[in-house]
């Protein structure tokens, strides 16, 4: 466990230098000018003078491998910078916006898990039925919908039509409703799919007529041998998709109005407020190699055979 341990350290370590410079880089390249922006040239009159003076105050003269010299040095000790916009340091902007975008995304991992697990299931065991059926068709429709379309669609039946919810913002649970529910119907259908293959392929293995033929229960057998024998591949899956449900968060965040990361992002890339962009990048990858950390060592504990491979490797 240590030498796995010392190894990811390692990991990290590169992975963060990759991933500043080529955030610093494709940054500093997309089109725009943070200078016009901050001065506001649409609304001001300026001269070329005061352009020119602001870009070498803010150091945009410097050749790039020294602007990347002095980010990165500032990173190391956690000092993401200042926004252009408002002044206020990244971090602070971040940490106030990051319980919001938890807050969505653990709810639409919770609908999620309620939705994909009991009928994923159902469809394993009951293959062929009417059930299984109607579980796989819901799996297509779900996968066919673009999320926005959906929380349109949520937003016009329970917000205007009904009025039972509200439908922008963050004021309570209630807020965290609609966009929950858009987001984790729309991860959901793969899941439903990928748990329902993984479990048939389960109950079809050896150790399962082992464990009938010992006489244990259909309940145990389900539980503690075809589900736990399943799960490896779909968190394999959570793992690679979890880019996609941290695109899925910003575009609900911004279809709903909800003060998170993802909403706080998209202003930043319209003002070219370049310090809370790289903050942001810098949080969703080091929180997607946390997570697929995470999916690599819990293979120890679900998968048993790979516990036997290192053993046998040292």
């Amino acid at each position: 466990m240590l030498r796995i341990v010392i190894r990811k350290f390692f990991e990290i370590l590169i992975f963060m230098l990759f991933i500043t410079f080529i955030s610093f880089l494709v940054v500093r390249l997309a089109p725009g000018d943070p200078v016009l922006t901050i001065l506001n040239v649409d609304e001001l009159s300026v001269d070329q003078e005061q352009v020119e003076a602001l870009r070498e105050e803010m150091g945009f003269n410097e050749p790039m491998l020294v602007q990347y010299g002095i980010w990165l040095l500032k990173f190391i000790q956690l000092d993401f910078g200042v926004s252009y916009v408002t002044g206020q340091p990244v971090m602070d902007m971040i940490l106030t916006g990051l319980p919001a975008t938890v807050e969505l995304a653990s709810g639409a991992l919770i609908v999620m898990l309620v939705i994909s697990i009991p009928l994923g299931s159902i469809s394993a065991l009951y293959r062929n039925s009417w059930v299984d059926q109607l579980g796989r068709t819901l799996s297509v429709l779900g996968a066919a919908i673009p999320s926005f379309w959906l929380g349109l669609i949520l937003i016009e039946l329970f917000g205007v039509r009904i009025n039972w919810l509200p439908t922008m913002g963050r004021d309570g649970f209630t807020s965290l409703i609609l966009p929950s529910l858009t987001l984790g119907l729309a991860i959901s259908s793969v899941y439903v799919r990928l748990l329902r293959s993984s479990l048939l392929d389960s109950l079809s293995q050896e150790f399962i007529r082992a464990a009938r033929a010992r006489g244990l229960s259909e309940k145990r057998i389900f539980l503690m041998h075809a589900f736990r024998h399943s799960l490896p591949p779909v968190i394999t899956v959570f793992g690679v998709s979890l880019g996609s449900l941290i695109g899925g968060v910003v575009v609900i965040e911004v279809l709903f109005a909800y003060p998170g990361l993802g909403k706080l992002v998209v202003e930043a890339i319209r003002q070219r407020d370049y310090p809370v962009i790289q903050g942001y990048i810098l949080i969703m990858a080091i929180v997607v190699f946390v997570v697929n950390t995470s999916v690599d060592l819990s293979y120890r504990y679900l998968n048993p055979e790979m516990k036997l491979k290192e053993r046998g490797t040292n």
